[in-house]
């Protein structure tokens, strides 16, 4: 597959890394000479050198072959116009990064549909999802529903409420339970496990398993853990992403935002329906606290500045808020995130790539999912008619040591399956596989 990147920032760069890994033929553009040696050095990419909407920049590349074109620099005009001189030029498919979130209403999206440009991506956008989905999570770190929730993936950190700490995982299987269960990744400091039998569970280790989405009381009482709703949330920060997220879940949580600058609380009381607006300084605990801190059920921390919104977490956490939400914009931070206390550190930029790079993936993909700090991809194939898929057991598959299968969910029921399970056509089947494994994954459900 050919594909080009226009910018290398943090979004591309990221892009062209997960990119690199799938023996693409990757063309990385941007203006910053610094930034593409550092690509050249590190990434098996060809980088240019130029402007991304330069008609000769994109000829001397050949566009016209290339199988998809992906503009995510930092301003939203050049990326319109390369993508839809790309298209004219013959590229397959082209996406945009955009800034403004009005162009995904759907007269602004058709119009840029009809010029040329396939797809349009807001990291804002994606991120103020994201924050609501985690919200959905309570006490989990994270929560990923396929098909409805018919297989639900979570994660949460094994503390001493833990029964099993220092036993092999075969243990916690062998326990009686009448609700489908299984830990499908494990993630040790910042290196990333797919388990086996034989895996002993350590204090600290932040772990994923898969389930019914109705059985997730059940699994949390099974670790140790209550599922506590969220109903109260406390957001700092003025920044657009703040502003999204309140008007996102203010019709269905208590939310109180705490802006320090003076004007901007001012606007978001304009913009917002049905959230309080606090004029204060965020760093302030004495302020944060008369404004009701201890009583939060989550803490979203979503200033521009990412030390901020990791120390106030970490403050909020200290205070007994059960669920913090972090932005960061280094992502190095996001791999550290249960290892210091926050609950997740988000990145709006590995968001939007994420989402891009599902666009690349083989086989019969239905969705695809990141899981936080954890180096491994959640991916929902179609069965079709393949004889491999139909005719063998899934411990006869050949599917690689680095993956594992989380569920299957076969019309309106699911499965957590044991090896002598056998796929039908068209059952949506969610595996988590480790980079190396992903391609060797494809291939089988090509």
């Amino acid at each position: 597959m050919r594909i080009t990147i226009a910018g290398a920032g943090s979004v591309g760069f990221h892009l062209a890394e997960l990119l690199s890994k799938e023996d693409q033929d990757i063309t990385l553009i941007d203006c910053d000479g610094t930034v593409l040696d550092q690509a050249r050095k590190n990434l098996d990419v060809m980088a240019v050198q130029g402007d991304i909407c330069d008609m000769k920049i994109l000829e001397q590349i050949d566009v016209g072959t290339v199988d998809l074109f992906i503009a995510v620099t930092a301003f939203e005009q050049s990326n319109l116009l390369a993508a839809i001189l790309a298209k004219r030029l013959g590229a397959k498919k082209t996406i945009a990064r955009i800034s403004n979130v009005k162009h995904l209403e759907e007269k602004p999206k058709a119009n840029y549909n009809a010029l040329g440009v396939d797809l349009l991506i807001s990291p804002q956008f994606l991120a103020a999802n994201e924050i609501q989905r985690l919200l959905k999570g309570a006490s989990f770190t994270d929560l990923f529903e396929f098909e409805n929730g018919k297989i639900s993936v979570v994660g949460l950190t094994l503390d001493s409420s833990f029964p099993f700490i220092g036993k092999p995982i075969s243990v916690v299987r062998a326990q009686p339970k009448d609700f489908p269960f299984r830990v499908i990744a494990l993630l040790r400091k910042d290196i990333t496990v797919i388990p086996n039998k034989d895996t002993v569970l350590q204090k600290g280790d932040h772990i994923y398993i898969a389930s019914h989405k109705d059985s997730l009381d059940s699994v949390m009482q099974f670790m140790g853990k209550q599922l506590k709703p969220i109903k109260h949330v406390m957001i700092i920060g003025g920044t657009p992403l703040a502003l999204r997220t309140a008007q996102r879940i203010e019709h269905t949580h208590k939310v109180t935002v705490v802006i320090e600058d003076e004007e901007v609380a001012k606007s978001f009381v304009e913009q917002l329906e049905n959230s309080l607006v606090i004029n204060a300084d965020a760093n302030d605990t004495d302020t944060l606290n008369n404004e009701g801190l201890e009583h939060m059920d989550a803490f979203i921390a979503l200033t521009n500045n990412s030390e901020t919104n990791i120390i106030s977490s970490l403050m909020a956490e200290d205070s007994g808020v059960n669920k913090t939400i972090a932005l960061v914009e280094n992502v190095n931070y996001i791999h550290i995130s249960q290892n210091i206390g926050v609950d997740t550190i988000i990145n709006k930029k590995l968001i939007a790539a994420n989402n891009i790079f599902r666009f690349v993936r083989k086989g019969h993909v239905e969705a695809i999912a990141s899981l936080h700090g954890v180096d491994a991809e959640i991916i929902e194939f179609v069965v079709h008619d393949k004889p491999i898929l139909l005719e063998r057991p899934i411990n006869m598959l050949g599917l690689p040591d680095q993956s594992i299968i989380a569920g299957v969910v076969r019309g309106q029921k699911s499965y957590v399956p044991a090896g002598g399970f056998r796929f039908k056509l068209d059952d949506k089947v969610i595996i988590l596989a480790l980079p190396d494994a992903i391609s060797k994954v494809e291939q089988i459900f090509e």
